[in-house]
């Protein structure tokens, strides 16, 4: 699936292992270390991602617009934003434009790689 939008990645990183995720119009690049991941997303307007937890993670925005709710707080992201969600947090996003933002997770496993 092609995604378009005002930009895209680098060769050097579409070249980097696929993220497996089950979201239709999410991809994910993945750079792999011993004790995290980071993860270059780029995410059709999709509407929203169901609330979740799991361990730390920290964006930065590149490209479009995020509503990002941790616990009962709403904040919207965009270009050059950087969000922190400490881990356990319950969050979830919603999505009304296209978008693509770098995620650091604190967890070397968040996503299975194609």
């Amino acid at each position: 699936m092609k995604i378009v939008g005002e930009e895209s990645y680098p060769d050097c990183i579409k070249s980097l292992p696929e993220a497996k995720i089950s979201l239709p119009g999410v991809q994910g690049w993945v750079a792999q270390g011993n004790e995290f991941q980071i993860v270059f997303f780029e995410i059709e307007p999709i509407g929203s991602i169901p609330p979740h937890s799991h361990k730390a993670q920290f964006g930065i925005v590149f490209e479009g617009e995020m509503m990002l709710t941790m616990g009962e707080e709403t904040k919207l992201y965009k270009k050059g934003g950087t969000y922190y969600i400490p881990e356990g947090v319950v969050h979830r996003a919603e999505f009304s434009t296209f978008f693509r933002a770098m995620d650091f997770f604190s967890e070397n496993n968040r996503y299975e790689t194609e």
